[in-house]
């Protein structure tokens, strides 16, 4: 069987978030690139889906094309790394600069990934800006103003709306990471982190990453939104909402409950439990 159990899973997670630290700054960067693109492209996939069907279930059935790619390929996603990256730090092996070096380090890259692939795709779309936005076009433009525009007319509500909201996204964007690692079969990576994927985007929760690319290509095909909306009234709430997510409720809470039954008899114990 190719299934892993939780207390496995937990030393596995301590073991990649420690793996993800010992990454050369250049390696983050470009791996970050890579997954800030990918997620890109699968909202605009996913987005091309829900308007083309009319259903917007289609477009959450599709979108966790992107996570998986991103798992496959051990690429990085500074929304996963939320849960892995504090584990090291609790443990004792990396220091706190350590681990926000890092997240600083990939931020930057899923930032430039996923802003490098709106411009591209608002070109596409546009014929470089000469035909006005329509279809696919006309969503993102639309999404982009109800993601900052929309929190905004609510004021501090609005503002903790997109706290909490990032909040519920990120506790299924981290378990879909960990439950990747409760199977060593690409197909069994593939389903376990599909799933949860689809729950985070079916019910529209809000991804720092996915924003990252949303908002910015909006506004660079005539969405009413100023750079200052979309660091006060998403990423920034976003981002934060989606750390206390990621971390809180998906990287300590099972870390927590497993981990501790394996450190307190040693590391032997836990190779064992790993090979059954």
């Amino acid at each position: 069987m190719d299934y892993v159990k939780p207390t496995a899973v937990a030393q596995a997670m301590v073991d990649a978030g420690t793996a993800k630290l010992a990454l050369a700054p250049a390696d983050l960067f470009v791996r970050g690139i890579l997954s800030g693109a990918i997620l890109g492209v699968a909202t605009s996939l996913a987005l091309t889906g829900a308007v083309t069907t009319g259903q917007p279930i289609v477009g959450a059935i599709i979108f966790p094309i992107g996570l998986v790619a991103i798992v496959l390929l051990g690429l990085e996603l500074v929304t996963g790394s939320f849960a892995l990256l504090p584990l090291p730090y609790i443990e004792g092996r990396a220091t706190l600069r350590e681990v926000c070096a890092n997240l600083c380090w990939v931020f930057l890259g899923n930032l430039v990934g996923s802003v490098l692939y709106g411009v591209l795709l608002a070109i596409a779309l546009t014929d470089m800006w000469a035909i006005a936005p329509a279809g696919v076009a006309q969503r993102i433009v639309q999404v982009a103003e109800a993601k900052t525009n929309g929190f905004a007319a609510f004021g501090v509500a609005g503002w903790i709306t997109a706290f909490v909201r990032a909040m519920l996204c990120n506790w299924m964007v981290c378990l879909a990471v960990v439950l990747a690692m409760t199977t060593t079969s690409t197909v069994g990576k593939v389903v376990t982190s599909w799933l949860p994927i689809f729950v985070f985007f079916a019910q529209g929760f809000e991804h720092a990453v996915v924003n990252m690319f949303i908002i910015p290509t909006g506004m660079l095909m005539g969405a009413k939104v100023t750079l200052g909306d979309w660091w006060l009234w998403n990423q920034i709430p976003v981002t934060l909402g989606n750390f206390v997510g990621g971390f809180v409720f998906t990287g300590l809470a099972i870390y927590l409950t497993y981990r501790p039954k394996t450190a307190a008899v040693g590391d032997a114990v836990a190779a064992p439990v790993a090979a059954e």
